[in-house]
């Protein structure tokens, strides 16, 4: 009944009327007037390069299929220890913690949720301990704009009467090899809507692809003539993969996708026709109701080791003449080409149903975003 784990997600009466819903115990809700949601944060844009140990075979990137294992791994690269500041981390403790119930205060003028806090039926991901800190931490690998406050502050609260160390609420997504970690603080323990961000900050498993090997791709791939498929209007490549790689699990119907990234309907289409324009997503139609999953190129790429995973990937992209252009003039020059310069890629291309000036300003950023996307993905060494 309450699992809206995106502000979109509400029902409308509850968008229209700024209500939200907790449990506060197994039967029982509360709905009034508080943000239930925290906004994430874009992204820092710099990355720290890690590598897993070379005794660890089973913690290939390909095989990260969950978010225990990506946490694993985050452990075993030393990301958690780095992130967290802390020695000996010792994971203690994952899954469900306990039951009872949540007492509950509000002020109901829209001031802010007080909630009184004892064992619960909760659960969180893993929490790891250190000498200084307890640290919890929620892991999602869906590259969504917001999350559900609940998600770490029910936890938080239980641990905080339990302990004397500072509690550390961290929300941990994993795609593709990137790990984006984000740690939080609730100023007022009892205050749902105290929290603010402490420190972000992002990793890379390193992906051992160099210039040399971008360049030797471009030389010897061919380009395709642009199809029907609408050219994409969707800036963050990280996120399309995403959408494969969750695709590759299982297909999703539209509504699905909508509510898992907290998507409008619009930016559901936006994203599935940019894995579409790539060759490496195929919409069908199930029982009347639309449906993406991916094509045979898509599963194929999908399939690969991480380091081919992400040539097939650039491959794809490279195959369209506006994409390679562009990637080719930011190499020769060292920056990234001007809006300008690169509308008049975009004309030359033959793009499908682009036309207005103002329609090849807004499809200029995907190209920039995408083709920044690539060159994250280079070693720098």
């Amino acid at each position: 009944m309450t699992k809206f784990d995106h502000k979109v997600n509400l029902p409308l009466i509850f968008s229209e009327n700024n209500l939200a819903i907790l449990p506060i115990t197994r039967g029982d809700y509360i709905i009034s007037s508080f943000s239930a949601y925290c906004e994430l944060e874009e992204p820092s844009l710099d990355i720290q390069r890690v590598s897993i140990p070379l005794y660890l075979q089973s913690l290939m990137p390909q095989y990260l299929v969950s978010e225990t294992i990506a946490i694993n791994c985050a452990s075993a690269t030393g990301i958690l220890t780095d992130f967290l500041e802390d020695d000996d981390l010792v994971p203690t403790v994952s899954g469900r913690m306990g039951s009872g119930e949540f007492d509950y205060c509000i002020n109901t003028t829209a001031g802010p949720l007080h909630i009184e806090v004892s064992n619960s039926q909760i659960e969180i991901d893993a929490a790891y301990e250190g000498i200084r800190n307890l640290s919890i931490l929620e892991a999602k690998r869906d590259l969504s704009d917001d999350f559900l406050v609940r998600q770490l502050y029910y936890p938080y609260r239980v641990w905080s009467n339990r302990v004397t160390k500072p509690i550390k609420p961290v929300f941990f997504i994993f795609s593709n090899g990137v790990f984006y970690l984000y740690q939080y603080q609730f100023d007022d323990p009892k205050d749902y809507n105290s929290l603010h961000l402490v420190k972000q900050k992002n990793y890379m498993i390193e992906t051992d692809i160099t210039l040399t090997d971008l360049e030797q791709l471009l030389d010897s791939l061919a380009i395709v003539h642009e199809s029907d498929i609408p050219f994409p209007q969707a800036n963050s490549m990280s996120r399309v993969v995403n959408l494969m790689e969750l695709l590759r699990e299982r297909p999703l119907f539209r509504d699905e996708i909508t509510s898992r990234y907290a998507f409008d309907s619009r930016q559901t289409n936006y994203y599935t026709d940019a894995g579409r324009y790539l060759g490496m997503i195929e919409k069908h139609r199930v029982n009347g109701a639309i449906c993406f999953g991916l094509s045979e190129c898509g599963q194929q790429i999908m399939a690969l080791p991480y380091r081919e995973r992400q040539l097939g990937i650039i491959s794809q992209i490279m195959k369209h003449k506006v994409f390679r252009e562009t990637l080719q003039r930011h190499l020769q020059c060292g920056e990234m080409p001007d809006v300008n310069t690169i509308m008049q890629i975009m004309k030359q291309s033959e793009l499908f149903h682009v036309e207005a000036d103002s329609t090849y300003f807004r499809r200029a950023s995907t190209i920039i975003g995408w083709v920044n996307w690539i060159l994250s993905i280079i070693e720098s060494s």
